[in-house]
Formats: C-alpha cells, sequence, structure tokens
C-alpha cells in the first residue's frame, strides 16, 4: 500500500493550500484572535468576562521602576598630572579618587570621598588628602 503524503508536502509551491482566497485561513479567524488579543479596555462585553476570570488585577499599571544609581566621576591617581600641587578635584568635576598606579607628586587633594588605597599610596609619599564630611 501506497504511503499517503500529507497535504502540507503535496500543496507546497501553491499559494493557497487549498483553501481558495488568500484571506480565508488566515489564522485565528473568528475567534478574536490567538489566546488574550483583543482583551482591551473598552469592550464592555468583554470586561465582564475578563473580570470574571482575572479579577481587577488584569488593568491597571503594576509595580515600580528602581531608582537609576548615581554614577560618580572618578580618577586614578596615575592620572593626575598637574603643574600645581595643590588641587581641588570637587571643582574639576570628579567626586572619587582612586588608587592605581602611583603619585608622581606630593599632592595636596581635595575631594569628596576616595578609596583606601588612594589615600595610604598618597600619604606614603608625603601628600595630603582633604575629605569633607
Amino acid at each position: 500500500m501506497a504511503k499517503k503524503v500529507r497535504k502540507v508536502r503535496k500543496l507546497r509551491g501553491s499559494k493557497t493550500h487549498g483553501w481558495g482566497a488568500m484571506k480565508k485561513h488566515r489564522g485565528a479567524g473568528n475567534r478574536g484572535g490567538r489566546g488574550m488579543a483583543g482583551t482591551g479596555k473598552r469592550a464592555k462585553q468583554k470586561k465582564i468576562s475578563i473580570l470574571k476570570e482575572f479579577g481587577h488585577e488584569y488593568y491597571g499599571k503594576k509595580g515600580f521602576k528602581r531608582p537609576l544609581k548615581t554614577i560618580s566621576k572618578t580618577i586614578n591617581l596615575e592620572d593626575l598630572d598637574f603643574k600645581e600641587e595643590k588641587i581641588d578635584l570637587t571643582k574639576l568635576g570628579y567626586t572619587k579618587l582612586l588608587g592605581k598606579g602611583i603619585p608622581n607628586k606630593k599632592y595636596e587633594i581635595t575631594v569628596n570621598s576616595c578609596s583606601k588605597l588612594a589615600k595610604t599610596k598618597l600619604e606614603k609619599i608625603g601628600g595630603k588628602l582633604n575629605v569633607p564630611k
């Protein structure tokens, strides 16, 4: 007995696969879409069925957006290359001093915050750090 060829295989290449016009057999048909499609806030008849099934939690916004973290502008010790030895990094727009590298001068730096490593390295070579609190 010969194996029957599936309709999909047999009709490959024909535009409509035997369903006539292109608009017929498009997908969701007369059921108003797939899944929760069409369950908007407007149709009164839909609202009743939605409220019965899901309750009032279906509508409206939920949750909250987490506040974004403020980004601090940082600078490393190795990037300090100033002629004067007294530097106010807050006026230059920096908020934190980090300890990468070795400072080349005995700087006296004013900054909002700094890492422990930056503080120890600066004080080791004879520099000074002013951190207002």
